[in-house]
């Protein structure tokens, strides 16, 4: 655990006039966590997010969880015998396999994270994307099984939530006309759910400092990347390998007309409320044309 750091109650005070600013701005608006990463397997990680989704939403912001869950997946899928594939980056999802990832998706971790918001003083409710046909999916590739590619979004049930004062918890499982269950990519579904919400910001918590001009030097973090200049980053290398998808959503979702696109570093405790409620930030922020941001 970290070490306890002693502050002031000037200090506490000098915390809270510093938020005051961030939380009118953001007061009563929308913002979409994309929760995932290392964040959601380590225990008190999970416990600090969870808080400070509660807090967030305590001070009148309307956040709304959208979660994955690829090693709960790998791991109940091992259980009854199943190996995990991948091809480029997507699992290969098999019937048997889909049956699974609705399972630990839409039950297990869905309804554990609904109750960790409930006992940390928040009001939350779990949905997948079936609910209310919110994600609906076509096959991406038939190499590829029960991975939907998603078609439309319907985000009242989500709206519905938030309008009765609960957080919204959603697992990324889609569905179509015929009654199949796909497996959708968590980082484009909180995408495109941000982009229908038009929300205030993104925030995608991952496992990486943000995008850094030298991979292995965190103190060449790009704090702010214009839309436009991305191809000219992912050209040079500097945007490379699985963090290329997870750009490209961030850009969609701006496309869509969110306000900013965060990618946050879930590994530090409290990088939600650092990245929203003080002028620091953390991590990498995209803005559109006319961006503005901290």
């Amino acid at each position: 655990m970290d070490k306890k750091i002693d502050i002031t109650n000037a200090q506490r005070a000098q915390v809270l006039v510093e938020a005051l600013p961030y939380i009118k701005k953001y007061y009563n608006k929308i913002i979409v966590v994309k929760y995932g990463g290392n964040a959601m397997i380590n225990e008190d990680l999970k416990e600090a997010v969870m808080g400070d989704i509660v807090l967030l939403s305590l001070i009148g912001i309307k956040v709304v969880l959208v979660h994955g869950g690829g090693p709960e997946i790998t791991e109940m899928l091992g259980k009854i015998g199943k190996k995990s594939e991948f091809v480029n980056g997507l699992r290969v999802t098999d019937q048997e396999s889909v049956d699974i990832v609705q399972m630990v998706l839409a039950g297990k971790i869905n309804k554990n994270l609904v109750n960790l918001l409930e006992n940390k003083g928040g009001k939350a409710i779990g949905l997948c994307g079936i609910d209310g046909h919110m994600i609906k999916a076509k096959q991406l590739d038939p190499k590829l099984g029960y991975v939907g590619e998603i078609t439309d979004v319907n985000v009242e049930p989500i709206l519905d939530v938030l309008e009765k004062g609960y957080i919204p918890v959603v697992s990324t499982v889609g569905y179509d006309e015929e009654g199949h269950t796909y497996n959708i990519n968590a980082d484009t579904a909180a995408a495109r759910i941000a982009g229908q919400l038009k929300c205030e910001s993104l925030i995608s918590m991952t496992d990486i400092d943000g995008i850094l001009r030298d991979k292995d030097d965190p103190s060449t973090l790009i704090s702010k990347i214009n839309v436009s200049d991305a191809p000219q980053l992912v050209r040079e290398g500097i945007i490379s390998g699985g963090m290329i998808p997870k750009v490209n959503c961030c850009i969609e979702a701006i496309r869509q007309g969110v306000g900013k696109v965060f990618i946050i570093d879930g590994r530090i405790p409290h990088s939600i409320l650092v990245e929203t409620l003080t002028d620091e930030g953390i991590g990498t922020m995209f803005v559109s044309e006319n961006g503005y941001g901290h």
